[in-house]
Order: C-alpha cells, then structure tokens, then sequence
C-alpha cells in the first residue's frame, strides 16, 4: 500500500474552521430544536384539546408551532451565533431553549432601539 507524502493540500485547523468557531451556537441551537419538537407536540394537544378534541386541529397547531419553532431558530442563530463564545452547559441549553420559543422579544427589542 502506497502513501502520499504530497503535502501540498492546505490543512484545516481549529484556528481557521469558521465552523469550529460557531460549535457552541450550534450545539445550542441544534438540542433547542430537538427539545423543541416533543413540547411543540404537548402544546399543540393541549391546544386542541382546549378548543375542539379533533385530531386535524391538533395537526394544524403542531405544524404551526414548528414552524415558529424554526423560525425562531434561524432569528436567534443568525443575531446571537457570533457571540456565543462559552461553552454549552444545561443552563445555557434551557436559555437557549426559552429564547427560541421567545424570539419575537429580540425583534421588538431590535425595533426599540433603533437598530
């Protein structure tokens, strides 16, 4: 078996990986949706249960939620990506978790300031 001692091809380190630099807004982002799915699911059925017991109202709330959910999850990523800096820990998944599911306060804050 042969090797290749060629080491013309450029190397990626930790310095310069721009994905490495975003790993805790990912990590946080990434199991504040999945937390997401099952408590959007729970909401939705209460909902439904709340307003009329059928199962296509329950369907029609999940979907909705979820897509709030996402929706939330591309806001909080693209405003706090670049900031977030310390290490995932479960306070700052829970924070990362209510803040999704909060996102629309960023936008009103936003709007307030002036920015």
């Amino acid at each position: 078996m042969a090797t290749n001692t060629d080491d013309s091809r450029p190397t990626l380190t930790h310095a310069n990986d721009p994905l490495w630099k975003l790993r805790h807004a990912l990590a946080g982002v990434g199991l504040a949706v999945l937390a997401s799915v099952p408590l959007a699911a729970l909401l939705a059925r209460w909902a439904g249960d709340a307003v009329a017991d059928r199962y296509a109202l329950r369907v029609a709330i999940y979907s909705a939620l979820l897509l709030y959910v996402l929706a939330g999850a591309g806001v909080l990523f693209a405003r706090v990506a670049r900031h977030e800096t310390r290490p995932l820990s479960p306070q700052r998944a829970l924070l990362w978790l209510t803040s999704m599911w909060l996102w629309p306060l960023l936008l009103v804050g936003r709007l307030r300031s002036g920015a």
